[in-house]
C-alpha cells in the first residue's frame, strides 16, 4: 500500500490578534472569580493563550497568567528555545537544575490567589501545595474550560481542514485495501497518506478487522484482512494543532443482512443525535437521543450490549477529547462554536462493531457536520467532496 500526495492549502495558523483576545477573557473570568493568577503547564492550554507547544516531563515549563502580565517558566538550559517561542510579551523567568521552580512561582504570585491548570500532573500540585499552601490553590477548569468550549471561527476552519484531509484519507485507505493486508499495514498507509495531504501524520489510528470492530479501540493483535470481513478504520491529524477524529466501517465483500441492519441502525442513531444537538438543548439530551434511536431497534437500553458502551460524543478542539460531552450527567448548554464528535458505537460482542463518526459545530441555526456522515453501506463515501 502506496500513498499519493495531493495537497488542498491550509487556513492561517491562529493569530497574536486571537490569543491577546483570549487572554483577555482569561483574565475577565480571573477577575469574576477573585483568583489572581493562573498556571499554566506543558499542557494545550499553554499552547491555547500562548502559542508555545510544549512537550511536558517532570521539569515544570509553563506560564503564570495574572491580571497584568505574563510571566514565562522554563529550565535555564531551554532559555533560547523558549525565548523563540514566546509571541505574547511577558517575562522569561528560569530555573536551574538544582533550584526549586515552584518557590520561584510562590515568590512571583506573593499572596496571589493561584488557580491550576487542570491538566497539571499531581506530582506538581503537591510541589506546589508545600511552596504555596491548599489554600491560595484553585482549579483553573471553570476558567478555561468555557472559553476552549467555544471555538472561533478561525479554529473551525482549522478543524475543518484537518477533518477534510482524514475524510480524504479513509477514502482512499478503502479502495486499498486487499485480501491479505495486515491492520498495521492499513495503519501505516492511513499514515503516510495523512503526511501526503498535509496532516502531519496519523496523530492516532485504529484498524481492526472481523469480530475485533468489537473492541471500542481496536485489538492489541495484528491480523490479516479476509473477505467478506467488516472493516473499522478509526483515525484523525492535526492542522496547527487542531484535530480530526473519523470513524468508518462497512464490510470488504458481502455484509450480512444482520450486519446491514445494525449499520443502518447506527446511521439512524447519529441522525437522531445531530437533530437534538440545538443550540440551548443539554449535552445529556444529544446522549438520550441516540440511545432512544437504538433502543427502537432493540439495541440496549443504555450501555447494556448489543448496544452504546459508551457516551455519545465528546468535545474537540486541541485536544482530541475535550469537554463538554455528550453524555447522561453533562448539563453543560449547547452554545455557539462548540464541536463535538457523534458516534453512537452499536457493539455486538464478539461479532462486530458499527461507528460512525463524524463532527460538527454548533451554529445560531442549528448544528453543521465538518463531514457528512456515510452515505450508504454499499458506497460509504459515496457524498465525500473532491479533496484538492
Amino acid at each position: 500500500m502506496t500513498a499519493s500526495s495531493a495537497r488542498s492549502s491550509a487556513p492561517p495558523p491562529i493569530g497574536a490578534e486571537e490569543r491577546r483576545r483570549r487572554i483577555d477573557a482569561l483574565r475577565a473570568a480571573m477577575d469574576r472569580a477573585r483568583i489572581g493568577a493562573v498556571l499554566l503547564g506543558s499542557t494545550t492550554s499553554l499552547r491555547y493563550f500562548t502559542g508555545i507547544a510544549w512537550s511536558p516531563s517532570e521539569r515544570l515549563c509553563g506560564a503564570v497568567v495574572t491580571n497584568t502580565r505574563i510571566d514565562y517558566v522554563a529550565p535555564g538550559f531551554e532559555r533560547e528555545k523558549i525565548a523563540g517561542l514566546i509571541s505574547a510579551p511577558g517575562e522569561l523567568l528560569v530555573w536551574e537544575e538544582d533550584e526549586d521552580p515552584y518557590a520561584l512561582i510562590a515568590d512571583r504570585v506573593g499572596a496571589a490567589d493561584v488557580a491550576l491548570d487542570p491538566d497539571l500532573p499531581l506530582f506538581m500540585y503537591w510541589r506546589l501545595r508545600a511552596s504555596i499552601g491548599d489554600a491560595r490553590l484553585a482549579d483553573a477548569a471553570p476558567l478555561i474550560g468555557p472559553l476552549r468550549a467555544r471555538k472561533s471561527p478561525a479554529e473551525i476552519a482549522l478543524m475543518q481542514h484537518a477533518k477534510s484531509i482524514t475524510l480524504e484519507t479513509q477514502r482512499r485507505a478503502r479502495s486499498a485495501l486487499r485480501e491479505g493486508v495486515m491492520a498495521s499495514e492499513v495503519a501505516r498507509f492511513v499514515d503516510e497518506t495523512h503526511r501526503a495531504l498535509g496532516g502531519g501524520g496519523s496523530s492516532f489510528c485504529i484498524v481492526a478487522f472481523g469480530a475485533d470492530t468489537s473492541l471500542p479501540h481496536g485489538p492489541e493483535k495484528d491480523r490479516a484482512l479476509r473477505q467478506n470481513d467488516v472493516v473499522l478504520i478509526d483515525t484523525g491529524c492535526r492542522v496547527d494543532g487542531y484535530n480530526s477524529d473519523i470513524t468508518r466501517t462497512y464490510v470488504f465483500g458481502e455484509p450480512t443482512a444482520k450486519f446491514r441492519a445494525a449499520w443502518d441502525a447506527e446511521k439512524e442513531a447519529q441522525a437522531a443525535a445531530f437533530e437534538a444537538a440545538r443550540r440551548g438543548a443539554l449535552c445529556e439530551s444529544v446522549d438520550a437521543a441516540a440511545r432512544r434511536s437504538l433502543e427502537r431497534r432493540g439495541f440496549g437500553p443504555g450501555y447494556a450490549l448489543p448496544g452504546l458502551p459508551h457516551r455519545t460524543g465528546h468535545g474537540i478542539g486541541l485536544d482530541i477529547h475535550e469537554s463538554p460531552n455528550l453524555v447522561r450527567g453533562d448539563r453543560t448548554p449547547l452554545d455557539i462554536g462548540m464541536c463535538f464528535s457523534n458516534e453512537p458505537m452499536i457493539v455486538v460482542r464478539g461479532e462486530f462493531g458499527v461507528r460512525h463518526e463524524d463532527h460538527f459545530h454548533i451554529t445560531a441555526s442549528g448544528p453543521q457536520w465538518f463531514t457528512e456522515p456515510a452515505k450508504s453501506l454499499d458506497d460509504p463515501f459515496a457524498n465525500a467532496p473532491a479533496f484538492g
